[in-house]
C-alpha cells in the first residue's frame, strides 16, 4: 500500500501499489484539472496533457515517464507529470496545478 499526499488540497489517500494517480485523486474528490480542461480533457488516454501535476516528493515511487510525457513535458520541470500516464508504487506527494 502505498499513501498519496495531495499538499494542496491537505489530503491523504491510500492506494494499492500499480494504482493510476488520475484515477486516484477522482475518486477522492481531488479536482486535477484547471478551468476548461474540466470539460475538454481526454478523460485520462495520455493525450491531452491537462492532468498536470508536481511531484513534491517520492518520485521515485512512480512509474517512469511514459515516451508521450516526454514529449509533452519537454519545457516543464522533471518534477511534473502527468497524473493519467503515472503509477503509484509508494509514498508520494502530489501538488495539483502547478503554475
Amino acid at each position: 500500500m502505498a499513501c498519496i499526499r495531495f499538499i494542496n488540497e491537505d489530503k491523504e489517500v491510500i492506494a494499492a501499489e500499480g494504482a493510476n494517480l488520475r484515477i486516484k485523486a477522482i475518486e477522492n474528490g481531488i479536482d486535477i484539472y484547471k478551468t476548461m480542461a474540466k470539460l475538454l480533457n481526454c478523460g485520462g488516454s495520455g493525450q491531452c496533457g491537462t492532468c498536470l501535476v508536481e511531484i513534491e516528493s517520492g518520485a521515485e515511487n512512480l512509474s517512469e515517464r511514459t515516451p508521450f510525457e516526454d514529449q509533452k513535458l519537454k519545457k516543464k520541470p522533471a518534477t511534473y507529470r502527468l497524473a493519467c500516464q503515472a503509477l503509484v508504487n509508494g509514498d508520494v506527494a502530489v501538488k495539483t496545478k502547478p503554475r
